[in-house]
C-alpha cells in the first residue's frame, strides 16, 4: 500500500467528506488518521489515506477532480523516511493574547529542537477581566540525542523563556511514551 497525506480546502457545506470518502472508497483506499473543521465559513482538513500502490496515481488523480465541485486538494505520498525515537509531551498554554504570540511560542520550541506535531489554538475572554487570553494545546516530540536533559526539563524550559514577553504565562506538561519509538 501506499500512504497519501491529503489536505483539503473549500467553502463548508454539507457532502465535503462525503466526496472524499468516495473517491477513497472508489480507489479500494483505507482512511486512517484525518483532522477537519470548519474555520470561518470555510472546511479544512487533512487526511492520512492508505491506497493499494497500483492506484495510488489514480487516486491522486481523481482527487484533482474534486476542484470542479469546489474542493481543493492537495494529495502527496507519504515520505518514507527512518523513525527516530522521540520523547512525546503534551503542553497546554495559557496567556494574555496578543499578535505575534505563536511565533514567539514556536521560535522557543524550535530552538530547543522540539517539533510541533499537533497545534490546537483559542482565543476566549477571561471570566473575569474580559481580557482576551491565549489558549494552545500542543503535542511535541523531542527527537532522543537531541537535547541531554529530561523532556519534562527541556518544554519547560522553553515555555518558561515565554514567560518575558508573555507575562502571566501558565503551562502544564504531561510527558509520555517517555523513549518510545513515535512515526
Amino acid at each position: 500500500n501506499t500512504s497519501i497525506v491529503l489536505s483539503v480546502l473549500c467553502d463548508d457545506r454539507p457532502g465535503v467528506v462525503e466526496a472524499l470518502s468516495n473517491v477513497l472508497a472508489g480507489h479500494d483506499g483505507n482512511w486512517t488518521e484525518s483532522s477537519m473543521l470548519s474555520l470561518a465559513g470555510k472546511f479544512a482538513g487533512i487526511l492520512l489515506a492508505e491506497v493499494p500502490s497500483d492506484r495510488a496515481d489514480a487516486f491522486i488523480e481523481a482527487l484533482g477532480k474534486l476542484e470542479a465541485q469546489g474542493i481543493k486538494v492537495v494529495a502527496e505520498r507519504a515520505a518514507e523516511g527512518v523513525v527516530e525515537e522521540t520523547r512525546y509531551v503534551a503542553l497546554e498554554l495559557v496567556g494574555q493574547d496578543r499578535p505575534g504570540i505563536v511565533h514567539d511560542i514556536t521560535e522557543v520550541l524550535a530552538r530547543h529542537a522540539i517539533n510541533v506535531q499537533e497545534l490546537g489554538t483559542t482565543v476566549q475572554s477571561a471570566s473575569m477581566s474580559g481580557e482576551r487570553l491565549f489558549l494552545a494545546h500542543a503535542k511535541v516530540f523531542i527527537p532522543i540525542g537531541t537535547v541531554t536533559f529530561s523532556t519534562t526539563v527541556a518544554t519547560r524550559s522553553a515555555v518558561s523563556c515565554l514567560a518575558t514577553p508573555c507575562s502571566g504565562w501558565m503551562s502544564t506538561t504531561r510527558t509520555a511514551c517517555a523513549s518510545m519509538p513515535w512515526r
